[in-house]
């Protein structure tokens, strides 16, 4: 049993449905014990504890072939790994815990995942997978005694310290599965009470997905409703400074109401779902519905 399958053992036990799942049995205190669990962190930043250690067991299922195969950005497997370890070493910085690997000389996302990847150029890709849980590692450990209003800005923009761990964890989450793909192995997704908290974040981005897509920052409200585990509804004013902000229970009037699968909506958020391809019901403005969902990959990237 491979380290992706044993994701599914744990899954199974918090009550993801799944297709094909092995017979837990007494296969779960074995793999429990043979796979490297989530690092213990804060409750608000299980999320993304929980995709790196997803991501982890995808790289422990990892062949020669697929660690020099190119995954995304034309970057290999390896670089891909080294990107993440950049990121995360960004928001490390903000919070006081270790940056490992090269000193940070810019804090752009590209330019410091150049530093990084220079820095793994001749490494082993054992090494680098081991550089980078490592920088996880002490990041969650060090978020366990942050306050999550902590203002970090890995992006250039300053956002609570909740949120962009919320982001790390649905980055962490996107490229695990595009390492899967490449690997061929199917991820399964976060459990429910991980899905949700991300899913959420997508919601709050899209006032300003539309604004960073050519919109002036206001607008009317529109309702978005998940469904799947983890889902929810929520309301969504598209003016983004409007003092109430995005509301999760969906009550007050809205112009349109978008219904669609929570995964596949983080994962259009994240750029791999085509706007004009997304299943989703519509009701009320179809226009407006449409702009917003045009609009909402506009921060996706490397």
């Amino acid at each position: 049993m491979n380290p992706v399958e044993r994701l599914y053992l744990d899954a199974l036990e918090e009550g993801v449905e799944r297709d094909e799942r092995p017979s837990p049995g007494a296969l779960l205190a074995t793999a429990r014990s043979r796979r490297r669990p989530a690092t213990p962190t804060a409750a608000w930043a299980a999320p993304y504890a929980g995709r790196v250690a997803a991501m982890d067991a995808v790289l422990a299922s990892a062949s020669a072939d697929d660690w020099s195969r190119q995954v995304v950005e034309g970057w290999t497997l390896q670089q891909l790994v080294a990107h993440l370890t950049a990121k995360d070493g960004l928001v490390a910085a903000d919070v006081g815990a270790p940056v490992l690997g090269p000193p940070i000389g810019t804090r752009d996302a590209l330019g410091r995942t150049a530093e990084v990847q220079a820095a793994e150029e001749g490494r082993s890709p054992q090494q680098t997978r081991e550089t980078w849980r490592a920088q996880a590692d002490v990041l969650c450990a060090r978020l366990a005694e942050v306050d999550p209003a902590t203002p970090a800005s890995p992006d250039g923009l300053p956002i609570p310290v909740r949120d962009a761990i919320l982001a790390r964890g649905l980055e962490t989450w996107v490229h695990a599965d595009d390492a899967a793909r490449t690997s061929a192995l199917r991820l399964p997704p976060p459990v429910a009470g991980h899905l949700h908290p991300m899913a959420g974040f997508c919601v709050r981005l899209l006032p300003w997905t539309l604004l960073a897509s050519g919109g002036d920052g206001t607008g009317p409200a529109v309702r978005v409703t998940l469904t799947g585990a983890g889902g929810g509804t929520w309301h969504v004013p598209l003016d983004v400074n409007d003092t109430g902000g995005v509301r999760e229970g969906g009550q007050g009037d809205a112009e349109a109401h978008i219904v669609t699968d929570g995964v596949a909506f983080c994962f259009l958020l994240g750029g791999r779902v085509d706007p004009g391809a997304l299943p989703a019901a519509i009701e009320g403005d179809r226009e407006l519905a449409r702009r917003v969902l045009a609009a909402a990959p506009a921060f996706s990237g490397p």
